[in-house]
C-alpha cells in the first residue's frame, strides 16, 4: 500500500510539472528574438546577421572581427556564448545543411545544428573556420 501511495505521489508531481509548463523546451521564434536574447547577456555587441537552426533551438549571430554569438536552447532557458575559430575543438560538415560543432569550453560542448538553407550552413561553417585578421597597427 505504501508503495502505491509513493508511486501515485511521484506521478502526480511529474504531471503537475509537465502541465504547468515545466517540461516545455525553449525555442527561438525568429531572428529578432535571438538578437534580443543575445543582447541581454552581451548588450554591447551588434549582430550583422542572424542564422537560425531549422528547429529554432539555436541561432548564430555574426559579430565581426572573427567572432560569432551563439544562442542555444537548454531546457526551458537559453545559453549564450561568443566564440571564435580558436574556441573550436572540432567542426564537421555533415550534410549541405548540418554541422557538428565542438567547443573547448567545459560549460557547453556544442552540438549538431541543422539549418534550412545550405547558404546559412556554409556561412556559419566559414565564420567558425576563419582566422581573425590582425591589422598592421594591432601587430605593432
Amino acid at each position: 500500500m505504501l508503495v502505491a501511495i509513493v508511486v501515485l505521489g511521484i506521478a502526480l508531481s511529474v504531471a503537475a510539472v509537465h502541465f504547468t509548463g515545466g517540461s516545455r523546451k525553449a525555442r527561438l521564434a525568429d531572428a529578432q528574438q535571438a538578437r534580443e536574447r543575445f543582447a541581454q547577456d552581451y548588450p554591447d555587441e551588434d549582430a550583422t546577421a542572424v542564422r537560425l537552426t531549422s528547429d529554432g533551438q539555436a541561432a548564430f549571430l555574426e559579430l565581426g572581427r572573427g567572432r560569432l554569438g551563439i544562442v542555444q536552447a537548454i531546457g526551458d532557458c537559453f545559453l549564450t556564448r561568443v566564440v571564435t575559430s580558436g574556441d573550436v575543438a572540432a567542426l564537421t560538415l555533415e550534410t549541405a545543411t548540418a554541422i557538428t560543432l565542438r567547443i573547448g569550453d567545459f560549460t557547453w560542448k556544442g552540438g549538431r545544428f541543422t539549418f534550412t538553407d545550405a547558404a546559412d550552413t556554409r556561412a556559419v561553417l566559414d565564420a567558425l573556420q576563419a582566422r581573425p585578421q590582425n591589422s598592421a597597427k594591432e601587430a605593432a
